[in-house]
């Protein structure tokens, strides 16, 4: 009976438009065209569904993964409360995978607007949205459940730092009502909205406040608009718990600032207020990392006024990073002597310890911790083994993964899916189906499909997916040469290295055409609209950087460019890339002379200086010789930067 059940899903299989070649080495999945092509046309006519047209299309796709797709827009858009039971078998049967959420959303829309109160709890499922939270709470009530039960959950949705849905009114009016909306609820709410929400929302709270306390939300207003409002200290009246903790928030802000007009205001302050053990930590926390980050002279003073026990590892980069700006290595030693326990076998730190071992002529001992170091495929393994006039270590372990493994997950409905958005060009549709079908599937399975991934040209997924596992040590897997052809014709135009032009793709995006960051960067090199706009010399579209040849066009001019601006400095330019050429001559401005790997290591933005290590690293795997020395880390070792 299995073997008969395991034939026919093998069918299905082929049926549904995905051809599997059973090479040992490889497995190809090819998809039907045709099949493609008629889910297209069925879609452009979902808003004729009941044509004869549709139903003709929507038959032909019995056996498509995709199929689903069209039930679930169809159920979308001709919306009545006729379909509760077509929509209640269709989520039954598609729970939790992509094709719910967005199907129960707009049902749930739909019913509150209607009304529809019992059939809204009855489809209700958690959710992080506000709205429907609220919608949910409000039919409770009218179900009968007691508002001792249902009024606490209102205070947590409305202690945010910014505005709630109207849709939201009425139960707030009730949780209100009830008492629930105490003074010092309404000033966490105030101290949320100024402390990275919406400081717009802080003058409709502070009306709530009693009328004697009302100055403290106008003050907390004015410090988030103006964190220098704290060197008036005339404005703080009482120094009470409030006016602190208003103090404490704006004092963190002013030192990135004006470091000097905060470190004179602080010192004042300390003589009048009375600073909680927490506050005081916080600030000089904030005050160390920002003088450090500066450069600033009194930036040392800071970092050893920390209390040692609840010194974090940020920290500790920047009171190595003080020592290493001087050269002091001694008192490099110093500071790793104190470090915890957990801390001080990470690579980055042994590294260091090395250094400074060499440096106060320990060598042997120091040789001996670089030795050790060296085998690591790592940055830190790839600079102990440039030091060292070693050849580096890949640690390269291949997954070995059989066709019966391969064809054994293909099985999953999600895995079907997922490939077949990914083959129409829908990445994003193809991606949640992939981290759907990664929940069907225990760890070994992952590193199947993540073998799968690659083999068939998907290669950020396959490069998530181990990192997700923790699988490390295949090294073609996470590395791949992708766009190969693409990045080695642009890079020998441009006379660039092609393997910095692999790592900074690899670093920026894992190679995701469409990739996007919250700052505006698109593409396989995440390349800025402004700076496209500048390298092409004409307008760029959005589309335009989601196509990877021109993206790695304008990509690898621009480290071109980067490049002759850093007067061939891969490192400069690498570190330009990420913080853009403005920042990086500003730290250069007055600096003094050091090794590069000191200066890698005191780079101040934490963004950057990680950016810089994994580029370098990536690149010595991409160009990576046997039996060699590395060139790249050996130019490192090698290198001085400033003045």
């Amino acid at each position: 009976m299995k073997s008969i059940l395991k034939v026919l899903l093998l069918s299905a299989f082929t049926l549904a438009s995905i051809n599997i070649s059973h090479a040992s080495k490889s497995l190809q999945i090819q998809t039907d065209v045709g099949q493609q092509r008629t889910f297209l046309k069925a879609e452009k006519l979902l808003a004729r569904s009941y044509s004869q047209q549709y139903k003709n299309l929507y038959n032909q796709l019995y056996y498509y993964p995709l199929q689903p797709y069209l039930d679930q827009r169809r159920l979308m858009e001709t919306m009545q409360l006729s379909s509760a039971g077509e929509i209640a078998i269709f989520l039954d049967k598609y729970q939790n995978t992509p094709l719910d959420w967005p199907l129960r959303k707009a049902w749930l829309k739909y019913l509150a607007k209607k009304k529809k109160g019992s059939l809204f709890l009855e489809f209700y499922q958690k959710t992080s949205n506000t709205v429907l939270q609220c919608q949910k709470l409000s039919f409770s009530l009218e179900a009968g459940i007691p508002k001792s039960m249902v009024l606490p959950q209102v205070t947590k949705l409305w202690v945010v730092g910014k505005s709630l849905d109207k849709v939201c009114d009425p139960i707030i009016k009730k949780w209100q009502q009830a008492g629930y909306r105490t003074d010092e609820i309404i000033w966490q709410r105030i101290a949320l909205a100024a402390d990275g929400g919406k400081h717009t929302l802080i003058p409709y709270l502070t009306r709530l406040l009693p009328k004697e306390q009302q100055y403290l939300g106008r003050l907390w207003h004015q410090v988030r608009r103006d964190p220098a409002t704290v060197t008036k200290q005339y404005k703080f009246i009482q120094k009470s718990e409030q006016e602190s903790q208003i103090y404490t928030y704006g004092i963190k802000r002013l030192i990135w600032r004006d470091p000097n007009k905060a470190l004179v205001s602080y010192t004042k302050a300390e003589k009048t207020f009375n600073f909680s053990y927490a506050q005081k930590q916080q600030i000089t926390e904030k005050f160390a990392v920002a003088l450090a980050s500066k450069n600033h002279q009194q930036a040392r003073v800071w970092l050893e006024k920390l209390d040692p026990i609840n010194v974090d590892r940020n920290i500790m980069q920047w009171q190595l990073t003080e020592a290493l700006k001087l050269q002091d290595w001694q008192r490099v030693l110093k500071e790793l002597a104190t470090m915890p326990v957990k801390y001080k076998v990470e690579l980055q730190w042994q590294y260091w310890y090395a250094r400074a071992l060499i440096a106060t002529n320990d060598l042997e001992r120091g040789q001996d911790v670089m030795n050790e170091l060296s085998n690591k495929r790592h940055y830190y393994g790839f600079l102990a083994a440039s030091y060292l006039e070693a050849p580096v270590s890949l640690e390269n372990s291949p997954l070995a993964i059989s066709s019966k493994e391969k064809n054994a997950i293909l099985l999953y409905p999600s895995a079907k899916r997922a490939f077949e958005f990914y083959y129409l060009g829908r990445f994003v549709d193809a991606r949640r189906e992939w981290r759907y079908w990664l929940t069907q599937l225990n760890n070994r399975e992952k590193l199947v499909a993540a073998k799968l991934a690659n083999e068939n040209g998907w290669f950020d997924r396959a490069i998530f997916t181990l990192s997700q596992v923790g699988y490390l040590d295949d090294v073609e897997l996470r590395f791949p040469k992708a766009f190969d052809k693409k990045i080695n014709q642009h890079a020998k135009k441009h006379e660039i290295n092609p393997a910095w032009a692999f790592a900074i793709a690899r670093r920026e995006s894992s190679f995701m055409t469409d990739a996007h960051s919250p700052v505006g960067a698109k593409g396989l090199m995440q390349l800025m609209p402004k700076t496209a706009k500048q390298l092409k010399r004409g307008s760029v579209s959005r589309q335009y950087l989601y196509n990877a040849d021109n993206n790695i066009k304008l990509g690898t001019k621009y480290l071109r460019k980067l490049l002759d601006k850093n007067k061939g400095n891969q490192v400069l330019a690498t570190a330009s890339y990420n913080a853009g050429p403005y920042r990086v001559k500003k730290w250069l401005k007055n600096a003094r002379a050091m090794p590069a790997d000191i200066w890698i290591e005191t780079i101040p933005f934490k963004e950057t200086r990680n950016y810089v290590k994994s580029v370098l690293a990536y690149q010595e795997i991409y160009q990576h010789r046997p039996g060699q020395v590395s060139q790249v880390f050996e130019q490192v070792i090698n290198m001085s930067i400033g003045d």
